[in-house]
């Protein structure tokens, strides 16, 4: 239970209290109930006001007020020029108003972005980024490679670290297999650095997903209720996360498209490793981690040979660059 949680439960008694004392002897259960639906409407309206924007907030009390104005003056209007009894005066100024506060409401929230040319040099910085929440796989944490994002500047959101991530990193650490200590261990020093980068803040979310069993469904079922985006490396948990409707940040999507584009014909320097899956295939790297198949070079394994690109085959799991021999 964290302690925002714990201060809205106070705050909800403490309304509650408060009613009770206020209803004295004869009505104190009453006014104590009356008390207790306070603090919980105020509490509900402030885990929902969070999502509101300044901008959007500013544009709505503008199209009210907006609406307010018409309002008099449409009222105004039918008492001054038309000689209606008074009955139905008031029960007009009523509809008016309403209508008026409704159509002024509307228009601010759909014209919020042109907000600062209805009011000139206004401006309102964009709040709802800062507020942006990230959920973190444990893929993407033993992957490394957040880290050098968030230090480039251009992850901007508050990462959402699960707390059976972190068990599950755990057990990974404490696991008999070497390579799989090796991956836990990683991922922990992870966590450690991104704790420590001033440009991103790092949350710890300790409440239980219930109803589901699976690491995957409860980062997909909690990023739903947080409605917040999911990062990770997993192929799966990327495919599922689509098909359930979710926002997905894939490391991997990221890297293939930063690789350098090559076209047909283009020629550059390649050290080939080892052989290809086809008969006198032979495979090499590029330096970003690219596989480069060459056609009929296994017997050049071991040596740097001059290649052309024949073709590009892009796949989920990442790019292939089809060559062939120089000369």
């Amino acid at each position: 239970m964290n302690g925002l949680l714990i201060l809205r439960i106070f705050f909800v008694f403490l309304c509650t209290f408060a009613g009770y004392s206020l209803g004295g002897v004869s009505a104190s259960v009453p006014f104590a109930i009356f008390g207790f639906f306070v603090g919980t409407i105020l509490v509900t309206f402030e885990m929902f006001a969070r999502k509101v924007s300044l901008k959007g907030l500013s544009s709505a009390v503008f199209g009210v007020i907006l609406g307010l104005l018409l309002a008099k003056l449409g009222t105004g209007f039918l008492e001054m020029f038309l000689h209606l009894q008074e009955e139905v005066v008031y029960n007009a100024r009523i509809f008016i108003t309403f209508a008026c506060v409704y159509f002024g409401l509307t228009l601010g929230l759909k014209g919020k972005s042109e907000f600062s040319l209805v009011i000139p040099y206004v401006k309102f910085k964009r709040q709802e980024l800062k507020e942006e929440q990230i959920v973190v796989d444990t893929s993407s944490i033993i992957d490394g490679r957040i880290l050098d994002v968030v230090k480039t500047g251009f992850l901007e959101a508050r990462l959402i670290i699960p707390r059976f991530v972190l068990n599950e990193l755990r057990a990974l650490a404490d696991s008999t297999d070497h390579l799989k200590r090796q991956k836990g261990k990683r991922g922990i020093e992870i966590l450690h650095a991104l704790n420590k980068e001033p440009m991103i803040e790092v949350e710890i979310y300790d409440e239980n997903v219930e109803g589901v069993d699976s690491v995957d469904e409860k980062i997909v079922k909690l990023a739903y209720t947080l409605d917040a985006k999911i990062l990770t490396t997993d192929y799966n948990l990327n495919r599922i996360a689509q098909l359930q409707g979710g926002k997905v940040l894939n490391i991997n999507d990221l890297s293939n498209a930063l690789k350098p584009t090559f076209i047909a014909g283009e020629r550059f320097p390649l050290k080939l490793i080892k052989e290809g899956k086809e008969q006198n295939q032979s495979v090499g790297y590029l330096e970003d981690g690219t596989m480069v198949v060459v056609e009929n070079s296994r017997w050049l394994i071991g040596k740097t040979v001059e290649v052309e690109v024949t073709s590009i085959l892009q796949s989920p799991s990442g790019r292939i660059v089809f060559t062939k021999l120089v000369g």
